[in-house]
C-alpha cells in the first residue's frame, strides 16, 4: 500500500527578512499580501512565512502539533472558524490581551484565545448575461422557485460547496440547518435538480462567470466583490430572508504566545490593519456594492458568532448525521 502523502500548503509565500515567524491560513495570500506588508513595514528584521492551507488540511495540520506540543506556526486564521473554536477548546491555543484584541465585540471571541478579524457576508451570486433579471433569486424562497419546475433550466447550473472538501461550505450549510425554513427543501431541490458541489470559492465563481453555471449558493462574499469589480457580469444577492455573515477566526497556537506573532494579530484587528483588509473586501458587511439594485432587498445579517454553540458543529455524531443528509443530495465524491 503506498504511503498517505503528508498535508501541505497550497502556495507559499515569503514576505521580509530577518527573524521568521510563520502565519497559516486559508486567505488567498494575494489577498492579505497587503496586510502583511504594511505590518512589516514597521518592522525590520522581522520576516513572515505565508502559508495558504486548505481548511480541513490547516486543522488536522494544528490539531497534530497541538498533541506534540510542537506548534509550527505563530499565527493560525481559517475561515472555518468552528474548527478554531474546537482547538480552543481543546487546549490548543495561547492567550493574548491587548488593547486591541480587549475592543473585539463579545460574540467575535471566547477566551481571550480566538478573535474573529474579518467580516465577510455569504452570498448568492449569478451570471448577469444567463439569468434573466425577473429570475434573479433574491432569497432562498427564490432559489427553490427556480428549481421547481420539472424542466427548470437550472438542473445541473447551481453549485454550492462541498461540505466535506470545504471547512467553510459545512460551516454555511450547518448554520443553515439551524436558522433557514428552507434547508430542508433546498437539500430536496438541489438533488432533484442535480445541483454540483465543488470545493472553493475560486473555482465557483469561475464557473459562474464561464456559464458551467448559472447561479452558486453560499458563497464568500468578500471573494465575489472582488471578481465582480473586474467583470460586471457577475452578480451578487445578499438573500433577503437572511444573509450570514462570517468573521475569519485568528488563534497563537500553543501555550505561550509568539510576541511577534501577537503583533501581528493586534495589527489585524487595529485600524490599520481593518483598513488595509477592508480595501480586499475582507472587512464590511454590504456585499451589494457590485450590484446596487439589491440594496433594498437585503435582509437581516446573521453573524457567525465564536465560542461554545459552534463545538456542534464539530460534534461526531451531529457531524456523521450532517453529512449523510448532504450526500442524500448530491451523492459522494463529486468533483
Amino acid at each position: 500500500m503506498a504511503a498517505r502523502a503528508e498535508p501541505a500548503p497550497e502556495a507559499v509565500r515569503s514576505f521580509g527578512a530577518g527573524r521568521e515567524i510563520v502565519l497559516r491560513t486559508t486567505t488567498d495570500i494575494d489577498v492579505m499580501a497587503p496586510a502583511i506588508a504594511q505590518f512589516l513595514d514597521s518592522r525590520p528584521g522581522l520576516a513572515i512565512r505565508y502559508e495558504q492551507w486548505g481548511s480541513n488540511n490547516l486543522y488536522d495540520l494544528t490539531l497534530a502539533e497541538c498533541a506534540s506540543g510542537q506548534p509550527g506556526a505563530g499565527l493560525v486564521i481559517s475561515s472555518a472558524v468552528h474548527h478554531l473554536v474546537k482547538l480552543v477548546n481543546d487546549g490548543c491555543a495561547a492567550p493574548w490581551v491587548s488593547a486591541a484584541t480587549a475592543a473585539v465585540p463579545d460574540a467575535l471571541t471566547w477566551r481571550n484565545e480566538i478573535w474573529g478579524i474579518t467580516r465577510e457576508p455569504a452570498v448568492i451570486v449569478y451570471n448577469r448575461a444567463l439569468v434573466p433579471a425577473s429570475e434573479v433569486p433574491r432569497s432562498r424562497f427564490d432559489l427553490l422557485d427556480l428549481l421547481r419546475p420539472e424542466r427548470t433550466p437550472y438542473a445541473g447550473r447551481v453549485a454550492t460547496y462541498d461540505i466535506e472538501a470545504s471547512g467553510l461550505g459545512f460551516l454555511f450549510a450547518f448554520m443553515d440547518s439551524q436558522e433557514a425554513t428552507t434547508f430542508g427543501a433546498l437539500m430536496e431541490a438541489f438533488a432533484r435538480t442535480e445541483a454540483v458541489a465543488t470545493c472553493c470559492s475560486a473555482e465557483i465563481i469561475e464557473g459562474v462567470q464561464r456559464g458551467h453555471y448559472l447561479i452558486a449558493y453560499n458563497v464568500l462574499g468578500s471573494y465575489a466583490q472582488t471578481r465582480a469589480a473586474e467583470d460586471p457580469m457577475l452578480g451578487i444577492v445578499a438573500p433577503s430572508d437572511y444573509t450570514l455573515v462570517l468573521s475569519r477566526a485568528a488563534i497563537l497556537p500553543g501555550r505561550q504566545a509568539d510576541a511577534d506573532a501577537g503583533a501581528l494579530l493586534d495589527y489585524l484587528l487595529g485600524p490599520e490593519g481593518q483598513l488595509v483588509m477592508a480595501r480586499n473586501r475582507l472587512v464590511g458587511l454590504d456585499p451589494l456594492d457590485a450590484d446596487p439594485d439589491d440594496a433594498e432587498e437585503a435582509g437581516r445579517q446573521v453573524p457567525i458568532g465564536l465560542g461554545l454553540p459552534l463545538l456542534l458543529a464539530m460534534d461526531r455524531a451531529k457531524v456523521a448525521q450532517f453529512t449523510a443528509r448532504w450526500r442524500d443530495a448530491f451523492g459522494p465524491g463529486q468533483p
